[in-house]
């Protein structure tokens, strides 16, 4: 079992470092942003149209860390790789933390 948790921590960390390559990626090949994260506007440019349920819904989420940074739009590619770091960390632990407290505690109630 340790070897198996050994494993899962070094994959982890492997993933969360690789996060920054979603936005050096695009920045190198002049892609826009990373796949997926495309605002309205994006879409519209890249398909021709606004889809209903993307337009009804964009605007009822707000992200903590919009675009991976705090705001500040002199943020460098290398600062916001920082916060792309801090926002794989931050998922990771989201789920690690729950999922690991589940474990814990059906591991007690055996």
């Amino acid at each position: 079992m340790k070897k198996l948790k050994r494993k899962i921590i070094i994959l982890l960390t492997v993933l969360v470092l690789l996060t920054p390559v979603g936005i050096f990626l695009p920045h190198f090949f002049g892609a826009g942003g990373a796949w997926g994260e495309w605002s309205k506007n994006e879409v519209k440019d890249q398909v021709g149209y606004i889809p209903k349920g993307m337009e009804k819904n964009s605007d009822k989420y707000k992200a903590p860390l919009p675009d991976y940074d705090n705001g500040n739009e002199n943020n460098t590619l290398g600062r916001k790789s920082v916060f792309y770091l801090l926002s794989g960390l931050i998922g990771v632990v989201i789920i690690a933390v729950p999922t690991w407290l589940l474990y814990r505690y059906y591991q007690r109630n055996e």
